[in-house]
């Protein structure tokens, strides 16, 4: 996830050097992207039933700020603009919490999408099996000719 965020954010910088005009319309379509994925992963795991699901995606939302921060400001000082050490401050602070919420609240809401998901399809897989077993006879078992009644 750092490694996306920063991508993007590096991308989004790169664009708006050459393209300042138009730079909002890239800015919310990678928001967009990064939202919908950490969202559609975060819903995969659920649905899934990965185990510790919610703590995973908590520290990945921790590790992608820091890390998308450095990275940021790494990938702007080669690609874009020369960015110094200075941003650095910034981008592990202000920077840091906002790609952090920006992973914590797609991923909370993709972990409650698929647990629904999966309940409504797990929940559905049983039920006409259920109801089929109750109306059908049990079979009896075969009595031997010789045994006693």
């Amino acid at each position: 996830m750092a490694l996306l965020h920063a991508a993007a954010a590096v991308a989004t910088a790169k664009f708006a050097v050459f393209q300042p005009t138009d730079h909002t319309l890239v800015a919310a379509i990678a928001l967009a992207v990064l939202v919908g994925t950490v969202a559609l992963w975060s819903a995969i795991d659920a649905w899934t039933g990965l185990a510790g699901a919610g703590r995973c995606w908590f520290i990945a939302a921790l590790v992608a700020g820091a890390g998308s921060g450095v990275l940021t400001v790494a990938g702007k000082a080669v690609f874009v603009d020369r960015t110094g050490v200075s941003a650095l401050a910034s981008a592990l602070t202000g920077g840091a919490a906002f790609t952090a919420l920006l992973v914590l609240v797609p991923a909370g809401l993709g972990l409650l999408v698929g647990r629904r998901l999966a309940a409504s399809y797990h929940a559905g897989d049983g039920e006409p099996e259920r109801e089929e077993a109750r109306r059908r006879p049990r079979p009896r078992p075969r009595r031997e000719a010789g045994a006693a009644h």
